[in-house]
């Protein structure tokens, strides 16, 4: 009887030169490859532009980072981005795109001081927010006051009216927990205080992060008291440490 293309007319043995399965399971050869091991998993995002020394300066707990940028250290331009984790040990992912913003005029120190007219360089908490308007729907503690109306010009002659319709106070040189008019300064009065995210009015400031209203408004309704935001500030080379 005719068998299959090339098949030996045999009981059925492999043939000679083909490697078989012995009786224990094992190949002809008897070796057993172990499994790979699993890849290292990868390390969580930190955030970029930001050197060793500026992130360990944010808090374990915090989980919203507010990031100021500077262009140099005497420019009073500069981008925020927003910052989330899920927890300490997750990646930092940003949250909108690039903001344009503006510093104080004179750009960013480390050491502010009272009318040097630059923005302080480091990590502050964010609680207390308040406004001349009413609270758009913020989950921080909002004052809405008649006291934020604010009237003149800034340094390039823009109206300054409606700067501080809406704030968030930056915890540098105040008490936590209270209005952003609190006018209590624990590291003394030529240390300067009163430093805020606002508004935008078209120029630099005296020392405040601005951005433009609707801005303002979104970073409002973003902000969660139970996610510890902080804002980072500074300009590149100061963050890059």
């Amino acid at each position: 009887m005719l068998t299959g293309c090339g098949a030996p007319a045999s009981s059925g043995a492999p043939p000679k030169g083909v490697a078989g399965v012995r009786s224990d399971g094992e190949g002809s050869q008897g070796a057993v490859v172990a499994p790979a091991p699993p890849a290292p998993p990868a390390p969580p995002l930190e955030i970029p532009g930001l050197g060793p020394a500026t992130r360990a300066e944010i808090p374990v707990d915090a989980r919203q980072a507010f990031v100021v940028t500077g262009q140099g250290a005497d420019s009073n331009e500069s981008t925020a981005v927003l910052y989330v984790r899920d927890a300490p040990d997750r990646s930092w992912t940003p949250v909108f795109e690039p903001w344009a913003a503006h510093n104080g005029m004179e750009g960013w120190t480390e050491e502010h001081s009272t009318g040097d007219l630059r923005s302080p360089v480091g990590v502050f908490g964010l609680t207390d927010a308040g406004g001349k308007l009413p609270d758009p729907g913020t989950l921080l503690p909002y004052d809405e006051e008649d006291y934020f109306a604010v009237e003149g010009d800034g340094f390039f002659g823009e109206p300054l009216e409606g700067s501080f319709d809406y704030v968030v106070a930056i915890n540098y040189n105040r008490v936590e927990g209270v209005s952003p008019i609190d006018h209590e300064r624990p590291l003394g009065e030529d240390r300067g205080g009163g430093i805020w995210i606002h508004v935008d009015h078209g120029g630099p400031t005296q020392g405040c992060v601005s951005v433009s209203e609707d801005r303002m408004k979104e970073l409002l309704l973003t902000l969660d008291p139970g996610k510890k935001p902080v804002i980072v500030m500074g300009d590149k080379a100061s963050l890059a440490r």
